[in-house]
């Protein structure tokens, strides 16, 4: 069976459960690359100039990652542009070649272009060249794995929107399955993360934030939890008439949504310092908050940041929040934690894929 690496690091957090639907259904397999440590930090690190971003550094350490598993085929694709107008950052857009100029070893690139700013470089002819650079050529066998993709990845987005976290949504959905959340405990406070899924859900990235959040007594809401029409909105709410970026929704779109939401409390912002986008789009988050009087607490990080003092100014910030509701006389009484029950639907799996 062939095989191909994909980086556990930035459009992993968007497309993989797609992206593992696909290639399962053209009989590949797929490896990914370890959870990031400081290792995976320090090496990617090494390999690129001062001034790259965090992430990138991060992706750079996961590519490094799977050639030591010996994984010799690696899927670093060049997504430009999303939809007509909305484009990925320079540096998502350059990967492939970044990769290859600073990686000096021999290994196989699969690194087909998605630009739907352009004609004939949308979807098909994007999944038709990443199949044909594992030696498929049968467009039937290519079509069919797309909507296994797709049945995947729907699965997913309907457990996260549901509340279901990153990591248990995406164990399920590549088991074939569905988790319904039936029950919730109470929270005292609730806050919005505003950040894109690669800074939240790399664990060492965020230094396990959802953990000390909850240890906190927090609810936290993220984009995932949020429609294409809501984020939309959200984008409208913050004065944006179109996206320019392409993750411009996941930070600008859910910060509007969040700023309007009366069951949300606060917004936690977190970027990787040197992001040129995302400190636009913080600057317009912040500036709208006062419209709406609704605390935020911006946090940016980069591979040098402690996690003592990560941590101090959350939890000052909870605090906070938690003294505004009790000045505001709002803040209910605790009530005997509920533990969440979760009801499993099976899903055909993919052991038995029909030949096309």
């Amino acid at each position: 069976m062939k095989k191909v690496g994909i980086p556990r690091a930035l459009i992993y957090y968007n497309y993989y459960p797609f992206w593992f639907g696909f290639f399962k259904a053209l009989g590949v397999e797929v490896v990914l690359s370890d959870k990031t440590t400081k290792q995976t930090m320090s090496q990617g690190s090494a390999l690129v100039v001062t001034e790259t971003c965090l992430p990138i550094k991060v992706y750079v350490g996961h590519v490094l990652n799977l050639l030591d598993k010996g994984i010799d085929t690696i899927f670093i694709p060049s997504i430009q542009s999303i939809a007509h107008k909305i484009y990925n950052c320079s540096k998502i857009r350059a990967l492939p070649d970044l990769v290859r100029n600073v990686v000096k070893q021999k290994f196989n690139i699969i690194e087909a272009t998605l630009d739907k700013s352009e004609k004939e470089q949308g979807l098909p002819e994007f999944l038709i060249d990443t199949a044909k650079s594992l030696g498929i050529r049968d467009e039937k066998k290519i079509l069919a794995a797309q909507e296994y993709g797709w049945q995947v990845l729907n699965n997913f987005q309907t457990m996260t929107r549901s509340g279901i976290h990153f990591e248990k949504a995406l164990r399920a959905a590549i088991k074939g399955n569905i988790i319904i959340p039936v029950q919730e405990k109470e929270y005292e406070v609730s806050v919005a993360l505003i950040a894109h899924g690669y800074n939240i859900y790399d664990e060492r990235v965020s230094m396990k934030i959802f953990d000390k959040l909850e240890r906190l007594g927090v609810k936290v809401y993220t984009y995932e939890q949020l429609t294409q029409e809501q984020l939309e909105e959200g984008l409208t709410t913050l004065g944006v008439d179109s996206a320019y970026w392409a993750n411009e929704s996941e930070m600008t779109g859910a910060a509007g949504h969040y700023l309007r939401c009366s069951k949300v409390d606060g917004l936690i912002t977190i970027t990787a310092f040197g992001c040129g986008p995302d400190s636009i789009m913080v600057d317009r988050i912040m500036r709208n908050a006062k419209k709406f009087e609704k605390p935020v607490l911006g946090l940016t990080i980069d591979e040098h940041t402690g996690e003592a003092g990560f941590v101090t100014r959350i939890e000052a910030f909870i605090d906070m929040l938690l003294r505004k509701k009790r000045v505001n006389g709002v803040l209910l009484d605790k009530t005997e934690d509920m533990d969440s029950q979760e009801e499993v639907m099976k899903r055909p799996n993919f052991d038995n894929i029909p030949t096309v």
